[in-house]
């Protein structure tokens, strides 16, 4: 007669139970919350609610059971995953939506060896964020005339974070900035946390420092910041070219704006990658109010004097906000940044 053991199970193998039901549910816990903000941010209005609602039960409803009849709630999870994957992936960015005015068009350019003509340059006249002149223009540039590169860095509330700009001068006196932005639909609101969930396409906004860098220093009463980049005019070149590419290829493949990792900042860095593939990842990319660190200790702009001194004298908001609204704002705002 064979005799059945009842004696529990070895302490390493009741452990090892605990612990996997702890991770699994841990794992549960995170995915359905991350359901739960996917669908507030992408499910169809009439079904939001009912759709997280059912989420949060199926999850709650996961986690109590799984000790019971674990292999066949973990079937069940790995389905759900699945569905919930193809459900992620069918959502695909687009570039037509009916666009707020400010973004309703993304660069373009034509290339003709130096000739450079940009489609969709924005020149607006802004008298409040919600008074202005929408105006897109059409203009050419000659590559070989590039002159400068300046960096813009625009803080407006945690000076961690901050709106990065690129200004391309030319010998005429022009500058086009290259902003990468997020593509808000007509009422629509930024959000940090839906940057996360496919809430916004990307957009590269090209445009005149009277527009795109006088709405931050005089209209929304940002703190700008202006830094030369110390580049060498191949570097510059190349540059202004990847940005051209980016474009071209955004007005055919959108793309969905990414909090973290396609946002204003992380763009730039990817085109300057393009030039110089060994340039290392840093975390002052992503808290980009720290770019202006990074750039010191890359020895990208001066570092003549302290860092601290090169911060104060690239301020603009101060200079720029006692400048009305002209040609001459792009020639105004550089003398602060003259001097030891």
């Amino acid at each position: 007669m064979a005799i059945i053991s009842t004696a529990p199970p070895p302490r390493k193998w009741r452990v090892l139970a605990l612990i996997t039901r702890f991770t699994f549910r841990l794992a549960v816990t995170a995915f359905t919350g991350w359901f739960a903000l996917a669908a507030f941010y992408q499910a169809p209005s009439p079904w939001k609610w009912p759709i997280i609602a059912a989420g949060l039960l199926t999850g709650l409803i996961t986690i109590l059971t799984v000790r019971r009849r674990p292999l066949l709630v973990g079937v069940l999870v790995l389905a759900a995953m699945l569905a919930v994957s193809y459900w992620w992936s069918s959502i695909k960015p687009s570039n037509d939506r009916d666009w707020a005015t400010d973004v309703a068009h993304g660069v373009t350019a034509t290339i003709a060896g130096d000739e450079i003509t940009l489609h969709n340059i924005r020149s607006f006249r802004w008298r409040t964020t919600e008074d202005f002149d929408p105006v897109w223009q059409t203009g050419t540039y000659d590559l070989a005339s590039l002159q400068s590169v300046d960096l813009l860095n625009s803080v407006w509330s945690n000076p961690a974070i901050a709106h990065t700009l690129v200004s391309f001068g030319f010998a005429d006196g022009r500058y086009v900035v290259f902003s990468a932005e997020i593509r808000k639909e007509r009422g629509e609101a930024f959000s940090e946390i839906g940057g996360f969930f496919k809430e916004f396409e990307l957009v590269l906004i090209a445009a005149e420092e009277n527009d795109i860098v006088r709405l931050r220093t005089n209209i929304r009463r940002e703190t700008v910041s202006l830094y030369p980049l110390q580049v060498s005019a191949k570097v510059a070149r190349t540059l202004f070219l990847s940005y051209l590419e980016k474009a071209n290829a955004l007005s055919v493949q959108p793309e969905f704006y990414q909090t973290i990792t396609a946002n204003c900042t992380t763009i730039v860095f990817k085109l300057a990658r393009l030039i110089d593939p060994g340039i290392p990842l840093d975390w002052r990319i992503i808290v980009s109010g720290y770019l202006p660190d990074y750039l010191y200790d890359r020895g990208l702009i001066r570092t003549d004097v302290p860092l601290s001194q090169v911060k104060k004298k690239a301020e603009i908001s101060g200079r720029a906000q006692a400048v009305p609204a002209s040609n001459a704002y792009s020639r105004f705002i550089r003398p602060t940044l003259d001097g030891g």
